[in-house]
């Protein structure tokens, strides 16, 4: 019997504890009879080098998902030690950021390959190759470093259709595990890659070209069906860009979810578009086949700055979705961006009043607000940099190009600050109704709120200095968690900012 080769991946430390679903899809599409995958996870070990180390030795390469921003310190940091112990061993970035930067990522020395976009075939033809000891110059989907240290940018791979991918192997990864990190009985899925828009601050439009492919309802509903038999999850997170792409897909999904009568909640993203044009009907199917919570990305207050960024929405299709999910007891996410380059303060200012509109409809809603954050490969980013804005231009550079957690250049310091003291009023503001002490601090934060008078903001500090005493008092995680990139938030959203979804080696996602 012939020994079979290991093949190394790696999930670089995130803050947010989501399954590493794009190194499980590459992972997966490999032959199970010759190759041996391993996955190993950052923020699962106290030493991911020395938890990586046993495996190397003889493996057909070392892979890593690599999204812009944090993580890139942490890829970096892990595939230089793997390469310093094994300088033959072949390096293998795929995801977001090599993907938008293909070329840029072999300047390291310890990067060798990179993969873009849709990662499965590719990295499948990388892997037959690499161990046929045969050369990837011509495998479509990659860059590769030639033997004079030139980057081979090879041709874009086609995308495939979803139904004609492996079915994902989770027994690759300890599911358990992020159950017990995310504190509740969670699973993450990915049924479709791709987008149709063209939002001009994502990447996405770049990366897929508007392009979109999505698994068959009754293939879904039955790899769901038979996941939750084997993990009794409490809730399913979709991970999907558009989940709602495709009406009728969807009332399909949900009828084969509602037929199925498991006793789990489910979660997806939607456009204020689809959802505006959803009937009654398919609202209610909805409702039976217990969705818990829709993210509907609104990004700002003003039309005429959704225009601009080419949303493709209206705030009329906002409100008629918000109403839909309001009447049928489905929460929701409706995140805004603010800061953009050259945004007037009107327009700021007409964000935050739309939020408030928005959360005074329901205590299941929440309004996120965003710094915009130039994210590249985006038509907005590209312009700024043509108008001077400098990105990084190495990895340990893009390495502390926080986009997640950093303010927007874009935002005077008096515009940071209204937005900040807002975002932390509203949590307070709106929601469940407060009892006791906390009832008179809703009320003010309701009035503050209301008045955009934000002045003196004791309850403020008061939260910050409690929330240091906590974390303090707090033992520490098994891996301390760093936020993902993305736009980056005034405050911490309570259910999070979703910006990734991680179908392909972890690229973000935006709805």
């Amino acid at each position: 019997m012939t020994r079979r080769r290991k093949v190394v991946l790696y999930n670089p430390r995130t803050d947010h504890f989501t399954l590493p679903l794009g190194l499980l899809a590459v992972g997966s599409a490999l032959d199970v009879d010759r190759f041996d995958v391993v996955i190993v996870d950052g923020r699962l070990e106290h030493d991911a080098v020395a938890a990586i180390a046993p495996h190397l030795a003889g493996a057909v390469c070392f892979g890593v998902g690599v999204l812009t921003g944090a993580p890139i310190r942490d890829a970096l940091a892990v595939s230089r030690a793997v390469k310093a112990a094994h300088p033959e061993l072949p390096v293998v970035w795929g995801g977001w950021h090599p993907s938008l930067f293909p070329e840029a990522c072999l300047d390291d020395a310890a990067v060798d390959i990179t993969v873009q976009g849709q990662g499965e075939g590719t990295f499948v033809e990388i892997v037959d190759r690499l161990a046929a000891g045969r050369s990837l110059v011509g495998c479509p989907g990659c860059t590769v470093r030639a033997e004079d240290g030139t980057a081979v940018v090879n041709p874009p791979r086609a995308l495939t259709a979803f139904d004609d991918l492996p079915p994902l192997r989770h027994d690759l990864l300890p599911v358990e595990r992020y159950f017990a990190l995310k504190g509740r009985r969670q699973l993450d899925y990915i049924g479709s890659h791709g987008c149709f828009w063209r939002c001009a601050f994502c990447a996405d439009p770049f990366v897929f070209r508007r392009r979109w492919v999505g698994q068959a309802a009754d293939r879904l509903v039955a790899t769901v069906a038979a996941l939750w038999q084997r993990y009794r999850f409490d809730d399913l997170s979709f991970q999907d860009e558009t989940f709602f792409t495709y009406a009728p897909r969807v009332e399909a999904i949900a009828a084969g979810l509602a037929d199925l009568d498991l006793p789990f909640t489910w979660a997806a993203t939607m456009r204020a578009d689809q959802g505006a044009r959803l009937g009654a009907a398919t609202w209610a199917l909805l409702r039976r086949s217990r969705l818990r919570r829709l993210l509907v990305g609104v990004e700002s207050g003003s039309q005429a700055m959704l225009d601009w960024m080419a949303k493709d929405i209206t705030l009329e299709q906002v409100l008629t979705c918000a109403e839909r999910c309001r009447a049928h007891g489905i929460a929701a996410q409706f995140p805004f961006i603010v800061g953009f380059p050259g945004e007037p303060d009107a327009s700021v200012r007409a964000s935050l009043d739309f939020a408030k509109r928005l959360r005074a409809m329901s205590p299941g809603f929440e309004t996120p607000i965003f710094h915009f954050r130039p994210y590249p490969g985006s038509p907005i980013t590209e312009a700024a940099v043509r108008a001077g804005y400098r990105l990084p231009t190495s990895l340990d550079g893009w390495a502390d190009f926080d986009i997640f957690t950093a303010g927007t250049p874009w935002l005077t310091a008096a515009q940071r600050r209204h937005v900040e003291r807002f975002a932390f009023y509203q949590r307070i503001a709106w929601g469940e109704p407060r009892r006791g002490w906390k009832r008179p601090l809703q009320r003010l934060a309701r009035w503050r709120c209301a008045h955009d008078a934000y002045g003196l903001p004791i309850e403020m500090a008061l939260a910050e200095r409690l929330a240091r005493r906590a974390r303090q008092a707090t033992p520490p995680p098994v891996r301390p968690p760093r936020q993902p990139p993305g736009t980056a938030a005034a405050t911490p959203p309570a259910l999070g900012r979703p910006t990734g979804g991680e179908g392909r080696w972890g690229s973000p996602r935006r709805s």
